[in-house]
């Protein structure tokens, strides 16, 4: 299939996901995972619909904005951020969408007060509770919430999660039932504050459809779209 015909199919099994549960299609967006697609894929990319890319390794994100590649969709950041990259990243994405503890959530607020402008985040539990994993535990989530609604250069617009590596079919369903709860409970503790919070970010290639059925409003799509990622020093 070309990716035109990836971008459709993709669109359409979460069209299908989503009404099997009684949801509206248009609830969810596609997230393309563009980690290590060259400009021109990721431009092929928006060609065939995609409205929303997001990027993993700030060094990619970087050089694809130097070649305008992101041109006609939205940008978010979708992987591991470190403090020291912060400055590379807050005002040149829409969405942040992996803050997974108090002192990214600081170092994004110091650097968009620089900027003077409001940085849009999804603050993202380790919803498996993997040692390999960045996130705060779902403990966590009231306190870092608080605070990031109390950040003047913050908006809090969600939650993000990558669930274990599923076993079986249906074998995130658990997590993303566990997800959905939370983004429920926190919005209400949260509604006092005139909260924004809209987006639920969770579901990759291979369960996405379930994410949909569980809640999902954004789902991260990488190989579905593209095809296994090629080595690194090949790109």
């Amino acid at each position: 299939m070309s990716l035109e015909e990836k971008v459709a199919q993709v669109k359409a099994n979460i069209a299908a996901a989503a009404r099997e549960v009684g949801r509206d299609p248009s609830e969810i967006t596609l997230v393309a995972a563009t980690k290590v697609q060259t400009s021109d894929t990721i431009r092929q990319a928006i060609a065939a619909g995609v409205t929303i890319c997001g990027e993993n390794r700030v060094q990619e994100m970087t050089a694809h904005l130097a070649d305008d590649a992101y041109a006609g969709a939205a940008l978010h950041f979708i992987g591991h951020l470190q403090t020291n990259k912060v400055k590379q990243v807050v005002g040149r994405v829409d969405l942040i969408e992996s803050v997974g503890s108090e002192h990214l959530l600081d170092a994004i607020q110091a650097q968009a007060a620089k900027l003077d402008l409001v940085q849009d985040i999804l603050l993202e539990i380790n919803i498996g509770g993997e040692e390999s994993k960045s996130g705060i535990s779902p403990d966590e989530l009231p306190a870092l919430a608080q605070k990031a609604a109390a950040c003047p250069n913050v908006r809090l617009r969600g939650l993000m999660a990558i669930p274990p590596v599923a076993e079986g079919p249906d074998g995130n369903r658990p997590f993303f039932q566990k997800m959905r709860q939370l983004y429920v409970d926190i919005r209400d503790k949260m509604s006092d504050n005139g909260t924004t919070i809209d987006c639920l970010s969770m579901g990759m290639s291979g369960d996405y459809e379930d994410a949909v059925r569980e809640g999902a409003t954004l789902v991260r799509v990488g190989t579905a779209l593209f095809g296994p990622r090629p080595p690194m020093h090949q790109v």
